[in-house]
């Protein structure tokens, strides 16, 4: 079990991120120049979140798989969850083309290809050169296998620690009892990292603080406003998909959506402020264990959904091209959209290994079409801080959905604690 906060501490938390998001508004909108200058109290808080993230992931999965009866259980959960991954983030996808086309909000712009700044966007294009969409896959698959096993952990990559848990838990599973001191030494090891994560999060008022003001105090008041059309539609994709789609899909597996926004807020909040989904990671699972998920199945789920299941990235994604498009006066036939569609069913995947990832893959998305140019992407350079915090929300949650429905399945899921914390109708 890992090491849960104090309840009466626990309970405030998000009222405290609240309260540091709002001083961070104001720093920002007063004085702007010092809260330029609080951008390191965000950048210090994530650097040791994400410290922390690949260890908790290799020790929760190891445990997990470790302590698996029947080993078949890993290959099935992990079917299931990439075939749940697939049709979730297909629907995302669409769902951002669909608003995309009938809210135009790129429309009117009359942006000349020759007047954009490619110069604003030139990291993010030399960085996506590489990515085709053969060369994506092959690249993803050597990828994910380090180059030390050390390596893994050095470079924060949770991939490629999420292979080496597997394989280590696996391992560990076929030894049987005589691994069981090494599986003891694993569990307080655990409990020692969740204890720091508990420790660290109460840092997370002030981080929040300190992104708010910098990106308030940087871009300045007008960039609540800058592109608003795109950011709303954004917004409305997001809120269409989070209360439509997965509010549908957790009805349809007899919980409630809105629980699971409460049980989880501590950790939207958190990732919200910092525009980093990784800052709640360690929490995330953390709360879908004691909310009777299994942990082999939290274990499994959680880090692969953060490279293969990122719903708001892939909302993000087909707008933004569109957008692109539409302020270029580009035009794009249904033919070719589709086509757009079944290029980004593959660029999504894994992006978050990539550096710059959102960004990264939309340059790479675009460059694969031939057609929309890559430097567009500086008319949404301003307000993608904005966006990313969207997507930051959906990413978490849906996240949060595939774990329940995913655990749900499973003949260990403690469907009294699930009812406790999401308000599941019992069946049968």
């Amino acid at each position: 079990m890992s090491a849960a906060p104090a309840p009466g501490k626990r309970d405030t938390l998000y009222l405290q991120v609240i309260a540091g998001i709002v001083a961070g508004i104001v720093i920002g909108l007063v004085w702007p120049r010092f809260g330029v200058q609080l951008k390191p109290l965000a950048d210090a808080f994530i650097a040791i979140v994400r410290m922390l993230v690949t260890p908790i992931i290799f020790l929760t999965v190891v445990i997990g798989v470790g302590g698996m009866s029947d080993l078949k259980k890993v290959g099935r959960v992990g079917g299931q969850a990439i075939l749940y991954f697939e049709l979730v983030t297909t629907l995302a996808l669409a769902l951002g083309l669909l608003v995309a086309n009938l809210w135009r909000p790129g429309a009117g712009m009359n942006i000349s290809v020759s007047s954009l700044d490619a110069g604003a966007v030139a990291t993010y294009a030399k960085a996506a050169q590489s990515q085709h969409v053969g060369g994506f896959l092959v690249g993803l698959i050597l990828h994910i296998i380090p180059a030390s096993f050390v390596g893994a952990f050095a470079d924060n990559d949770l991939l490629q620690v999420l292979f080496l848990a597997l394989l280590f838990g696996v391992a560990l599973g076929r030894l049987g009892r005589p691994a069981q001191p090494v599986m003891d030494l694993l569990q307080h090891l655990s409990r020692v990292f969740f204890g720091i994560v508990a420790m660290i999060t109460r840092l997370a008022p002030i981080a929040g603080m300190g992104a708010m003001a910098y990106t308030v105090g940087s871009f300045g008041a007008h960039t609540l406003f800058s592109l608003l059309q795109l950011l709303l539609a954004m917004l409305l994709t997001c809120v269409l998909f989070i209360f439509g789609g997965l509010g549908l899909i957790a009805r349809a597996h007899g919980f409630s959506l809105w629980r699971l926004l409460r049980h989880i807020r501590d950790e939207l909040f958190i990732a919200g402020s910092t525009s980093s989904s990784e800052t709640a990671l360690p929490g995330l699972m953390d709360k879908m264990e004691r909310g009777g998920c299994p942990r082999p199945v939290v274990g499994l789920v959680v880090p692969a959904g953060y490279s293969f299941n990122l719903d708001g990235t892939c909302i993000y994604l087909t707008l933004a091209s569109l957008f692109v498009a539409q302020a270029t006066n580009i035009p794009m036939s249904l033919r070719e959209q589709l086509g757009l569609l079944g290029v980004l069913l593959i660029m999504s995947k894994g992006s978050s290994g990539v550096t710059g990832a959102g960004f990264i893959t939309l340059a790479a998305t675009l460059a694969t079409t031939g057609k929309i140019p890559v430097a567009g992407l500086a008319l949404i350079l301003g307000v993608d801080r904005f966006m990313s915090t969207m997507r930051t929300f959906t990413n978490l949650i849906g996240n949060a959905v595939a774990t329940l429905v995913i655990s749900s399945r499973d003949p260990d899921f403690d469907r009294t604690a699930a009812a406790a914390a999401f308000g599941r109708r019992q069946r049968g």
